[in-house]
């Protein structure tokens, strides 16, 4: 349990934005700071010999005069001579802080101040008097000075004396306030555009997080992670640019591929029909979908936060197991009602058997019977009871919508299913599309004929309509995920010939138009499916034996 000081810390802690924004402008302070303090020191460091060199030029100027050092040899220190004159005269105009001759002794024959002519040099003059010139930053009678000191030498070019000049470090320290100031005032224009560009990094920063804090985005990280492993449904999420920015497992699994983060998803190898759920108009919301060999329900929602779009979810919800239920329960109907149907028609049989041989007529009823075993369905050419029962089941609801189902002369199938349930699924559902296009159409009479043939272990089926037949522009479009030509708002449609197309194919078959439509008839379809079909054999008494 959180501290009451830990909550208050949290409750009074800088937002991230601004924490970036500080810490960037103290950095940037810091470097301008540091960068301003070398180079003062370095330039510092520049003047300094400069102000050196020039001390030691304006000595060598006063040492180089031969008449300065006979006055040195003959004379001696006087406040009036001509030595003191001389030196006032270049220290003025030179701007130098002192003009200082000696002797060989290092007594001063001039000097700013007056009363320390005659006097030794504060500094020592031995370097100079042994012949080497020197320069330096010292402190004298007239403060620290950056000085020149050279040897004063007579004609024969023996040391009598030296020149000492300097100049004062407070014009030192004048012009190294300037460059400071000239720096400074340099260094502000990289401050203040590095400041802009903290302030603008920082909003940046913002709109990228959507204003949300570290410890709120990882709670949204956790809570991500939970939810996405945790839901049953598949998630999908693809940003403003098609970019793959969140998945979970069962969308992998649904879309039967990886499908890694940051990569456009038309890259990932999905299919055409992925991609053209997120261009969908209106988009799906509840609507069936065949992706990846599955029957899926898709649900497609834009996210947008302050008016800014940030991409699209899918979210895909696994219908595959409740459709084969569905298929199968189908199946299972059929085939009670071919058995109902069957039981029927076998009790009528009886009845009649029983008035035959009533009356004596055995003969007959013999004949009768071996009729009866030719077949052992009450659908002519058709054994199956899967099949015989789906038809039997049709022909009813096509009864009620005023269309007749017609099972054609041509149709002869002795052999079994090998799959009922996806036969079942192809033959129902092209069944489903005829009789709908025969009671919609205006031809009379409202047909569909469907003729069921057996080549090889090859199960082929032709279903014919008296309907309107197929558009032309619609023939590319017929098989396509969710594509009807019934009003948008009616649901449950758009799926049914897509989904015996996908049955179809699993079995290495197909199903395909073949006619759209002409004046005599409808629109025309065949469906194979390859080894659908499983041989019997018929015993002597004409009962079958599966062989599967």
């Amino acid at each position: 349990m959180p501290s009451p000081l830990r909550a208050s810390l949290g409750r009074h802690r800088l937002a991230l934005s601004t924490q970036a924004t500080v810490a960037l402008a103290l950095l940037l302070l810091l470097v301008v700071l540091g960068s301003l303090l070398a180079s003062t020191a370095v330039l510092r460091d520049d003047l300094e010999k400069q102000y050196e060199q020039r001390a030691l030029a304006i000595a060598r100027s006063v040492a180089s005069s031969p008449v300065l050092a006979a006055q040195v040899e003959s004379g001696r220190p006087d406040p009036r001579g001509p030595v003191q004159r001389e030196a006032e005269r270049v220290r003025v105009a030179t701007g130098a802080l002192y003009v200082v001759v000696t002797d060989g002794r290092g007594i001063r024959y001039s000097h700013p101040t007056v009363a320390n002519i005659g006097d030794p040099v504060s500094t020592s003059p031995d370097e100079a008097l042994a012949g080497h010139e020197v320069v330096t930053i010292e402190r004298g009678t007239l403060g620290y000075s950056a000085r020149g000191k050279v040897p004063l030498r007579d004609g024969a070019g023996q040391v009598v004396g030296e020149v000492s000049v300097g100049i004062a470090v407070s014009e030192l320290e004048r012009e190294t306030r300037k460059l400071v100031v000239l720096l400074g005032l340099v260094a502000l224009v990289p401050l203040t555009l590095g400041l802009a560009g903290a302030v603008l990094l920082s909003r940046r920063l913002r709109r990228t997080t959507l204003g949300l804090e570290p410890e709120e985005m990882a709670d949204l990280v956790r809570e991500h992670a939970a939810v996405l492993g945790g839901v049953r449904d598949g998630v999908l999420a693809v940003d403003h640019r098609g970019r793959v920015t969140v998945t979970n497992p069962e969308a992998c699994r649904l879309l039967g591929r990886d499908l890694p983060r940051g990569v456009p998803l038309a890259g990932t190898g999905v299919g055409p029909e992925v991609l053209e759920l997120l261009e969908e108009e209106p988009p799906p919301s509840g609507a069936l979908r065949v992706l990846g060999g599955r029957v899926v329900l898709v649900t497609r929602l834009a996210v947008r936060r302050d008016g800014r779009d940030l991409g699209t979810v899918l979210t895909l919800r696994d219908r595959t197991d409740l459709d084969d239920l569905a298929r199968e329960l189908e199946a299972t109907r059929v085939l009670t009602d071919a058995l109902r149907a069957q039981a029927h028609e076998h009790s009528n049989r009886l009845h009649t058997l029983t008035g035959l041989l009533h009356h004596g007529d055995v003969a007959e009823a013999g004949e009768y019977l071996s009729g009866l075993s030719e077949s052992s369905t009450w659908v002519s050419g058709v054994d199956d009871p899967y099949l015989a029962g789906l038809l039997a089941a049709k022909s009813a609801a096509a009864s009620e919508a005023g269309v007749d189902l017609v099972v054609s002369d041509a149709t002869w199938l002795e052999d079994r299913l090998a799959h009922p349930l996806d036969t079942v699924t192809v033959v129902a559902n092209l069944l489903d599309n005829g009789i709908r296009a025969a009671a919609e159409g205006h031809r009379e009479p409202r047909t569909v004929e469907v003729t069921l043939l057996g080549d090889g272990a090859d199960l082929v089926v032709h279903v014919v309509d008296s309907g309107e037949g197929v558009r032309a522009e619609h023939v590319d479009q017929l098989f396509a995920h969710g594509f009807t030509t019934r009003a948008a708002d009616v649901p449950g449609h758009g799926l049914g010939l897509a989904l015996a197309r996908h049955t179809a194919r699993a079995h290495r078959g197909d199903v395909r138009l073949v006619d759209p439509g002409s004046d005599e008839h409808g629109a025309a379809f065949e469906a194979r499916l390859v080894g659908g079909l499983t041989a019997a054999v018929r015993s002597d008494r004409g009962r079958e034996r599966d062989l599967s």
